[in-house]
């Protein structure tokens, strides 16, 4: 099954983005929640690796248009790396403030959206799209194997206070992308696609989500969000 997640776009939501990105970070950096600052860039480095290093030079499936290639997908994949990831991991925080944290985060998306089209005729249009079926299937699999690693953990433990929210963890990884995509589509940046905003919503960030609970557990035992560490209860 292939499904073509295309965008069009002018150069002036590049710039917009950054600017949030700028203002999210020094946010983030104000209220001392550097351990999502350093999770989201090196997701953002991650999904570079991936989307310019594997989709466009190895595979070919991802074309872009109206930009350079190299500095397009490392703005692309730091933006949405870094602004996902540190989202989800505010979300594994349990963070009080998620809710604020999530209003600020779709509204600079859907407001970098409306304001590009607004005032950007002038700039540059941008095109790009990435065929999915060479793929995909690969990434379900890593889907499949994160989630019957929690699945098998709760089938096995018998002290119900150890059993993983899976449900949570779940809302997290389809949310976080369907946010992300419908944004896109309302504001006609996404190509208008019902299966490309519900397998990505399903799939695409959504495979993450058992590593990264893993990942913030371990974490989350040794470094408190403002990365001093956790003290140590010694039982004699």
């Amino acid at each position: 099954m292939e499904v073509i997640a295309a965008r069009t776009m002018n150069a002036l939501y590049m710039y917009l983005d950054v600017a949030f990105l700028l203002f999210l970070g020094a946010t983030l950096v104000y209220t001392k929640r550097y351990l999502a600052i350093l999770v989201g860039l090196l997701a953002g480095i991650l999904y570079f690796i991936v989307d310019y290093g594997y989709f466009y030079l190895y595979l070919g499936t991802r074309s872009v248009e109206g930009a350079d290639p190299f500095c397009f997908l490392l703005w692309l994949s730091m933006s949405y790396g870094f602004t996902n990831f540190v989202w989800i991991w505010l979300w594994l925080d349990r963070d009080k403030r998620a809710l604020e944290w999530s209003i600020l985060i779709i509204a600079s998306w859907f407001t970098t959206s409306l304001l590009s089209q607004s005032f950007g005729g002038n700039f540059a249009p941008i095109t790009i799209s990435r065929g999915t079926g060479a793929y995909h299937g690969i990434m379900a699999l890593i889907l499949f194997v994160g989630y019957a690693i929690l699945c098998i953990h709760n089938i096995r433990t018998t002290d119900e206070t150890r059993k993983i929210n899976i449900p949570w963890i779940l809302a997290i990884g389809i949310l976080v992308q369907f946010a992300w995509e419908f944004v896109l589509l309302i504001t006609g940046i996404r190509n208008p696609s019902f299966m490309t905003i519900v397998v990505n919503s399903l799939l695409e960030t959504n495979l993450g989500l058992p590593y990264m609970y893993l990942i913030h557990r371990a974490v989350s035992k040794r470094y408190h969000e403002n990365l001093s560490r956790s003290e140590k209860i010694i039982v004699a």
